[in-house]
């Protein structure tokens, strides 16, 4: 897959995330949304942090088996029950991001939902990649 990374210089820079991506390749990779469900379907983790890092784990895992990289990545939806928590965590969350999915950032968004299915979870990512 090629991906070029679109930012223009007429939008705000964009941190942790590109405002566009054009992505060229075979396959596309259509990723469910992942929470912090451990292998027993449990959600794990008491903080953002901790449930960003399981579900983010997560949904590269599906990526992976898949035959992808987080290099192929082309667009990453975060819902989170609350924004203003996802926000006050973001410098932390960057960090996590970079560290299991590297600096080839996707299109991103997050979005506020009132609950997600277990309702436990505080976050959820889906997404979608393009393989070669």
């Amino acid at each position: 897959m090629t991906a070029e990374r679109v930012n223009p210089p007429d939008l705000s820079p964009p941190a942790g995330f590109s405002h566009a991506v054009v992505a060229t390749g075979s396959r596309v990779v259509f990723l469910a949304g992942q929470t912090a469900l451990d292998g027993d379907g449990k959600v794990t983790g008491d903080t953002l942090p901790e449930q960003f890092t399981r579900a983010l784990t997560n949904l590269l895992t599906a990526l992976r088996a898949a035959g992808g990289t987080p290099a192929n990545l082309a667009r990453v939806t975060v819902y989170a029950t609350d924004v203003a928590a996802y926000r006050e965590h973001a410098r932390e969350l960057g960090c996590i991001w970079r560290e299991l999915a590297g600096r080839d950032y996707p299109a991103m968004a997050v979005v506020q939902v009132v609950r997600l299915w277990d309702e436990e979870a505080m976050i959820e990512l889906d997404g979608f990649a393009v393989l070669p």
